[in-house]
This record gives structure tokens, sequence and C-alpha cells, in this order.
């Protein structure tokens, strides 16, 4: 099953679908970087982007200190 969710950004609606179990997690997300109910703007949509790909930058940083603890 897959569910849909939306968000408007520019002042047009942008609908996805994505998998149940994915879903609520999205959603939580989303809710964090976006007004959910409103209109954001391209400037909102960029900070997401930067936001998220830090996170994933640091989380990056921890797998590979775990790695090199692992490989001694």
């Amino acid at each position: 099953m897959s569910k849909k969710l939306g968000l408007h950004i520019g002042g047009r609606r942008f609908d996805v679908d994505v998998e149940d179990k994915f879903a609520d997690f999205l959603e939580q997300q989303m809710s964090k970087d976006f007004n959910i109910d409103g209109n954001n703007d391209l400037k909102t949509l960029l900070q997401a982007y930067v936001r998220k790909n830090h996170e994933l930058y640091i989380q990056n940083l921890k797998v590979e200190k775990i790695l090199k603890k692992m490989e001694k």
C-alpha cells in the first residue's frame, strides 16, 4: 500500500506517493521542515535540503568512525 503526501511550494501543490511504513516517518520530518498547512517558498525548500544533507554528512562521519574502529 502507499500513502499520498502533499506540500505547497511556490503556490503549487506537489503530491508524492510513498510506502505506508515510510509515510509516517516522512510526514513527521516534513512537518519539522515545512508549513504543512500553507505555502512554502523556494528558500524554505532550499534550507530544508541543506539541513537534511548536513544531517546525512554527520551521519556518514559517524559511520566511517565506527567502521574504522571495527577494522582495528
